[in-house]
């Protein structure tokens, strides 16, 4: 799993201030021990330090509390500062600082919080949250980047093993959020996903805008869309390399690219495949993961100001140590 060994060593060259928010979860603390004591990340918890404890040694964990930081949002100084600026910043919506006071005792609350202030570089929650909730909490408190108008999500798919014929790591987007995106959402789906490769694949991304159709081979309303979102990526990044309208087989083997894709730039050796809408992108990542061994770390998400990821809530210990360690490599570069 060479792509994930490299997001794991570039996560310890410069680590970042991870915060988590469910450190009642046996899951949780076992990976923010391990990442603390592996050097992946400096973490922080936020909850009730008590209860962390008790459950850390009920699980036998070290959590040592000299790389480990416990913040209790009920006796933080911080609290009352944390509430002046939710409110500042929801106030239009109608909060009141009263509803804000009683918002930042809230562990996911306060963790963004802490990630908008400049006092953590990233957030990981879902192991109890629902996505739902994660999601609206960093869209409202972190907030949407600029460059983007639309947070989307990716799993980081990885084909390490020896049965895999098509080896190394992936990019699929957006497979857990934007149900079915217009063509102007399709194409930041995409930008937002080639810069995920670049800062998580490390290589060059290489995009391809999946379709039942190839070059035009099909007319319909949806391969128009696919079309006229590659059209928006290449005026706005004539520097990628993209592809568009494209079937997935002209996308990944050049053999059936070269005779498919006339003028192409990705040549079949695409790592980042967007997929036209929700229903594609959810059944191919897990078409990848349950019937091709793929493995696959996520739903992540992108197009938000500063880092945030979600967590499923079936997931192990070691998918939060995963995700960590791509909360910080993304918080290493800015985003």
């Amino acid at each position: 799993m060479k792509a994930l060994h490299r997001i794991i060593a570039q996560a310890r060259a410069v680590p970042k201030n991870i915060v988590l928010c469910e450190g009642d979860d046996a899951r949780v603390l076992q990976a923010a021990a391990r990442a603390a004591a592996e050097g992946l990340a400096r973490i922080t918890i936020v909850g009730q330090p008590a209860a962390i404890l008790a459950l850390a040694k009920e699980q036998n964990l070290d959590l040592d509390l000299g790389s480990v930081h416990l913040v209790d949002p009920a006796a933080s100084s911080e609290a009352e500062h944390y509430a002046q600026q939710l409110f500042l910043l929801r106030q239009a919506k109608g909060m009141t600082v009263e509803q804000a006071r009683i918002a930042v005792q809230d562990p996911l609350c306060y963790a963004n919080l802490m990630v908008r202030l400049g006092d953590a570089d990233g957030c990981v929650a879902g192991a109890v949250h629902t996505t739902a909730n994660v999601v609206r909490s960093a869209i409202q408190i972190i907030g949407v980047d600029p460059a983007f108008k639309l947070v989307s999500s990716f799993f980081l798919m990885m084909l390490c093993e020896p049965f895999h014929s098509l080896k190394g790591g992936f990019i699929f987007s957006d497979c857990a959020l934007v149900v079915d995106p217009k063509a102007e959402e399709l194409a930041d789906i995409a930008m937002a996903a080639a810069d995920s490769a670049q800062a998580l694949l490390m290589e060059e991304p290489r995009v391809a805008m999946l379709s039942f159709s190839t070059s035009g081979s099909a007319h319909h309303a949806a391969v128009d869309k696919v079309h006229a979102a590659t059209d928006r990526v290449k005026a706005q990044r004539p520097l990628l390399a993209i592809d568009g309208d494209v079937q997935l087989d002209a996308a990944i083997v050049a053999e059936i690219s070269q005779r498919k894709v006339k003028d192409s730039v990705v040549n079949g050796r695409a790592n980042v495949l967007v997929f036209p809408n929700l229903d594609a992108g959810n059944i191919g990542y897990k078409l990848a993961e349950r019937m091709g061994g793929a493995v696959a770390i996520g739903p992540l998400l992108q197009g938000l100001q500063k880092p945030a990821n979600d967590l499923s809530r079936g997931c192990s210990a070691d998918d939060v140590y995963n995700v960590i360690a791509v909360t910080a490599v993304q918080a290493q570069g800015g985003r």
